[in-house]
């Protein structure tokens, strides 16, 4: 039997016309940026911001890369994108990682105080940037790691993990207690559980968390101006010192360039696993 189509009512057109609005009003901006980084400075000059580019080319895309100054140096995003991956890769997966035992401890092995540690942690998550740069900065220095990219992965790390651990957690109190206990009865001791149990369990959750870290750590900006020195500078600042970089005349297209090339990893990651995201996100809504 052929499932009847939906009709097409007043209200859902409504719906449809709000919606690719909507969809428009969002990507205008990325229109914009996309055909101003292939066009002249000539065409920029003398046309208008939603013209398509006369006669493409890619040498806005070199220069922001390679060529276009930020600051002193002109040595373009490249050095920057670098310390960003550099930065980003080992804090996203350590501290998920340790959110992840977290959650599970904090779902399974609770002991006494669990639910005073797990209060704590929820208040970290909404502890504002600007009131941990102070501590950070002085235990840093303490430590020798200040304008450095290993300080900048320890500053990321410990203020993620108040929020890995709120999903991990959250996550893990919807597998069964009995296949935890069941595992005990068997002699399975702490790590055998966690190994053998709840970690091939977990790949929607670490997905969310890779996402979530991943976006916030290249996007933030914060940390990266206060805790990184020259040579350890992310990519969001070195877009900053581009754009706000005066040498005569002002290269729109370079600036859409770069701020592209800044934007593509998060784009792109979430163009890949984004579905995985919302599968994550609602795979502990509901307790099994």
């Amino acid at each position: 039997m052929v499932a009847e189509q939906p009709r097409l009512t007043p209200g859902r057109i409504f719906i449809y016309v709000l919606l690719a609005l909507v969809a428009l009003y969002y990507l205008a901006p990325l229109y914009v940026m996309l055909t101003t980084s292939f066009k002249s400075l000539e065409q920029i000059r003398t046309g208008t911001i939603l013209d398509l580019p006369l006669q493409p080319t890619t040498e806005a895309w070199s220069r922001a890369w390679s060529g276009a100054c930020t600051g002193v140096r002109c040595e373009g995003l490249a050095p920057y994108f670098w310390n960003s991956v550099s930065m980003t890769i080992p804090a996203v997966l350590i501290s998920s990682l340790i959110g992840s035992i977290n959650g599970y401890v904090l779902a399974h092995w609770r002991f006494r105080g669990s639910n005073v540690v797990f209060t704590a942690l929820m208040v970290g998550c909404f502890i504002p940037f600007q009131v941990v740069i102070l501590p950070m900065a002085r235990l840093l220095g303490m430590f020798g790691l200040a304008n450095t990219t290993t300080g900048l992965i320890i500053v990321h790390i410990i203020y993620g993990v108040a929020f890995t651990t709120l999903f991990f957690r959250n996550y893990y109190v919807t597998v069964p207690e009995e296949l935890v206990n069941a595992a005990r009865i068997d002699g399975a001791g702490f790590f055998t559980i966690y190994r053998r149990v709840i970690f091939p369990l977990s790949l929607p959750i670490f997905m969310v968390c890779f996402i979530w870290q991943f976006t916030q750590i290249w996007n933030d900006f914060l940390f990266g101006v206060v805790f990184g020195g020259a040579d350890a500078q992310p990519v969001t600042v070195a877009l900053n010192n581009l754009v706000n970089t005066s040498t005569g005349v002002t290269e729109y297209n370079v600036n859409m360039a770069a701020a592209i090339i800044a934007a593509l990893p998060t784009l792109g990651l979430y163009l890949v696993a984004g579905k995985y995201f919302v599968r994550g996100l609602t795979a502990g809504a509901v307790k099994g």
